[in-house]
């Protein structure tokens, strides 16, 4: 008796799968690529800042790379051969059926190290005051923006020098950054911007009508940085000395500048201070003699911690911030907003993902 001939009835099922299967793969991995390499990206960024932290504390160089660009491409190929024989007996057939298929993922990463013009403009620029304003004006809170980004504001000086050469703040310093806080949660601190000579000119506005306490702290900050007692905006420009009363100027830092000081504050293992690989960390007095807690904790250790936002192995140590410190993961991700910040002059490309499905 003749066998039913099933086979007729599977070559258009492989078909169908072999063509829905590459039909389908665009759009489901545009969902995953976005997520995952954009995941891979932030991680990646992250671990380079601390990294670089690291080696800036043991007086290594830094390096930073730019991802520039991603390409991931993929290939779904099938291939079905079909094959009939006809013997003698009329009864009689043989039916060969063979499938293939190859699926082919090919990622490109193209990195970029930053150097030459472009390590200048990114990481040698200091922060124009009027982006120092903008964050202040965005909420962000004052002390800190002035902290991490203010070498010295009307001739009165932040610390600075990382660790090599660290010198610590002048005594009104952290007194100026409590009672300018104190007023911006009052809301008594605005910013804006007027033109004036064709170019724009950022204004530091202590706003009236605030409360009597307000208006004594306005007061006494105007005192402290020398400034006009009756006026109420003030030209914020680029420098350590102001022109008149009515000129607020900051020195400001680059971004290097703010990582080197940062980099000061990680703790190191004691073995390798005593070995004279690094020096110790360095503590921070305030004028009453009170210590100063560094803006950003980076612990090490000897055995790989459990609870890591962030972490990179160096010299057979881990550096890491520790996940439940919400204080310094808030604070290391503002600095990694401030590198973008300083960024001016001529752009590069941006990243581009670039995913050929066909």
């Amino acid at each position: 008796m003749r066998k039913p001939k099933t086979s007729i009835w599977i070559i258009p099922g492989l078909i169908v799968f072999l063509f829905t299967g590459c039909a389908s793969i665009g759009p489901d991995s545009v969902v995953r690529d976005r997520s995952d390499y954009t995941a891979a990206i932030s991680e990646s960024w992250k671990r380079q800042m601390l990294f670089n932290m690291v080696k800036i504390r043991y007086g290594d160089a830094p390096v930073f790379v730019d991802v520039t660009s991603v390409i991931s491409q993929y290939q779904v190929a099938g291939q079905i051969n079909l094959g009939t024989t006809i013997v003698n007996d009329p009864w009689s057939t043989s039916q060969t059926l063979a499938a293939t298929g190859q699926y082919f993922d090919r990622p490109t990463v193209t990195y970029t190290p930053i150097m030459g013009d472009k390590f200048a403009r990114s990481l040698m620029t200091p922060v124009p005051p009027s982006a120092i304003l903008s964050l202040i004006q965005s909420g962000y809170p004052v002390d800190l923006v002035l902290r991490m980004l203010v070498q010295e504001i009307n001739g009165i000086r932040n610390r600075f020098g990382g660790e090599a050469r660290s010198q610590s703040a002048d005594q009104n310093f952290y007194v100026l950054l409590q009672k300018m806080r104190k007023i911006q949660l009052a809301g008594g601190v605005g910013m804006r911007v007027n033109k004036m000579d064709k170019q724009e000119a950022a204004l530091l506005i202590f706003r009236g009508k605030r409360g009597p306490e307000i208006e004594a702290l306005s007061a006494e900050v105007r005192k402290m940085l020398g400034l006009n007692s009756e006026a109420s905006d003030f030209k914020v420009v680029y420098g350590a000395i102001p022109r008149d009363d009515k000129e607020i100027a900051i020195l400001t830092r680059s971004f290097l500048e703010v990582i080197v000081d940062l980099s000061a504050d990680i703790e190191v293992p004691a073995a390798h201070v005593e070995e004279k690989r690094v020096g110790p960390t360095h503590t921070e007095h305030a004028a009453g003699g009170e210590t100063i807690k560094p803006l950003i904790r980076i612990q090490s250790s000897s055995a790989r911690p459990e609870n890591a936002f962030i972490l990179i192995p160096y010299r057979n140590t881990y550096f890491w911030i520790d996940d439940r410190d919400l204080m310094s993961k808030r604070l290391f991700s503002f600095l990694m907003f401030v590198f973008t910040l300083v960024e001016t002059g001529e752009k590069g490309t941006t990243p581009i993902v670039t995913v050929p499905t066909g």
